[in-house]
């Protein structure tokens, strides 16, 4: 998307535009879906998280989110060696002042080109004068011009715990990128990065965020007993900490690490520090690279299969080790601790246990339909309603729009049976979809 500022006299902001907009593309992690609703109605106030569609994101009910995505410096005193922004790095650098983003986010927000703010940052002077700096901006955003809209915040975990407890009051999302999987790639690619201290900024972030919801819910049964009268006020003081809770990164083929060790450490995120989600960023080559980098990106097949496995996990109810087996013999495409490329994680799954199928789509656990390659969650729930009442059959399916050339090898119906088609040798080419794009591998 074109921006063209209103006057010859923001050149400068301008250029500035350009070089940190750009420098912030290879954050992935701007989603601003989970934060509480607020607008603008009655007056009061600028902007909303409300609505939809310079970045898009998407909510998980299908919304299109246009964020203000920038850097407020792409000057870096750290020197990673997967990062355009490294210090030795020999890039043109820009820099706003807190100023300048605010009235960039209220600017661009008054002509309806988004609907809020992902702000972050490289490293200068120090992680505490950065952190002030990134907080200062949306401190001045919420309490100074009131605005509602959206702000994510990158926050940098060697700031002050008192800093990330403030910018939580500001922000609807926090951030904190893991960057990469293991303690050895950080090690190797990122010396001047501590795994062990980005952890424990997740953990403060995480007791912030649970301690708010739970005032928030005591003050909630609190008002429903309370005197009419003093319910307002009790609404006007409950606790406010990034509601959206926090979302981390990680950076998919800088190093050797395989695909079962990344999905390792993305199910440790989810349960020990409740994040909202894990982004998978496919590494891109840098000018200057170091040797010890790839000369070519990894195929964003790769990661668009780690993408789908993360969702097995999420909301399919598979374990991290169910997906990318850890035996060494094992007869599934996933081999070698990698994904398969040439189909989904479900269907590669579904192939390797084949002895777990057919399922009868008429008794089978909520659990074990959606093991099933070709049901989503949504049709699985209209499944489990139509089925109180009736029989499920073929034609059922079919209205519900599934993609029937590969769920009817793994599903028992009245009026269908998979026959010896499971055990069939070519079973993998009758079910795995159309080739795709040669560009995507």
């Amino acid at each position: 998307m074109s921006i063209v500022l209103p006057t010859a006299a923001l050149q400068t902001t301008q250029r500035k535009l350009a070089i940190l907009a750009d420098a912030a593309k290879y954050d992935a992690s701007c989603s601003s879906s989970g934060t509480a609703k607020r607008n603008s109605v009655g007056g009061k106030g600028i902007g909303s998280t409300e609505g939809s569609g310079i970045c898009h994101s998407y909510a998980p009910d299908g919304r299109c989110i246009s964020l203000l995505k920038i850097l407020l410096t792409n000057f870096c005193t750290y020197d990673c060696l997967y990062c355009v922004n490294r210090v030795s790095s020999n890039v043109q650098r820009a820099r706003f002042t807190a100023e300048e983003v605010v009235k960039l986010t209220l600017d661009f927000y008054r002509r309806n080109c988004i609907e809020g703010l992902f702000l972050s940052s490289g490293i200068i002077q120090s992680p505490d004068y950065t952190m002030e700096q990134v907080v200062e901006v949306a401190r001045c955003l919420r309490e100074d011009h009131d605005f509602r809209g959206y702000i994510h915040l990158k926050t940098i975990p060697d700031a002050s715990p008192e800093l990330l407890a403030r910018a939580g009051r500001y922000a609807d999302r926090l951030s904190i990128n893991i960057e990469l999987p293991t303690q050895e790639g950080l090690e190797a690619l990122a010396p001047e990065k501590d795994g062990p201290a980005i952890r424990r900024a997740m953990a403060r972030l995480r007791i912030h965020i649970d301690d708010a919801k739970g005032a928030a819910q005591d003050q909630r049964r609190t008002s429903i007993i309370a005197l009419p009268q003093s319910r307002k006020a009790q609404r006007t003081a409950a606790p406010r900490f990034a509601p959206g809770g926090q979302s981390t990164q990680m950076i998919v083929g800088a190093d050797v690490t395989n695909d079962r060790t990344i999905l390792q450490a993305s199910a440790s995120l989810y349960s020990a520090y409740r994040m909202r989600r894990v982004y998978y960023s496919a590494f891109s080559p840098i000018p200057d690279a170091s040797p010890g980098l790839p000369l070519k990106q990894p195929p964003l097949m790769r990661e668009h299969r780690l993408y789908q496995a993360d969702w097995l996990i999420r909301f399919y109810g598979f374990s991290h080790d169910e997906i990318v087996p850890s035996a060494p013999d094992d007869t599934s495409s996933t081999t070698g601790g990698m994904l398969a490329l040439d189909m989904d994680p479900k269907l590669a799954w579904a192939l390797a246990n084949r002895a777990q199928f057919p399922v009868c789509v008429n008794t089978a656990a909520r659990d074990m339909l959606l093991r099933v390659p070709g049901l989503g969650v949504k049709a699985v729930v209209r499944i489990l309603q139509a089925r109180r009442v009736r029989q499920v059959r073929l034609d059922d399916l079919l209205r519900l729009h599934v993609p029937i050339k590969k769920v009817m090898p793994f599903v028992l119906l009245p009026d269908h049976h998979p026959g010896s088609t499971l055990e069939a040798a070519n079973l993998a080419q009758l079910v795995k979809p159309a080739p795709l794009q040669g560009l995507l591998f």
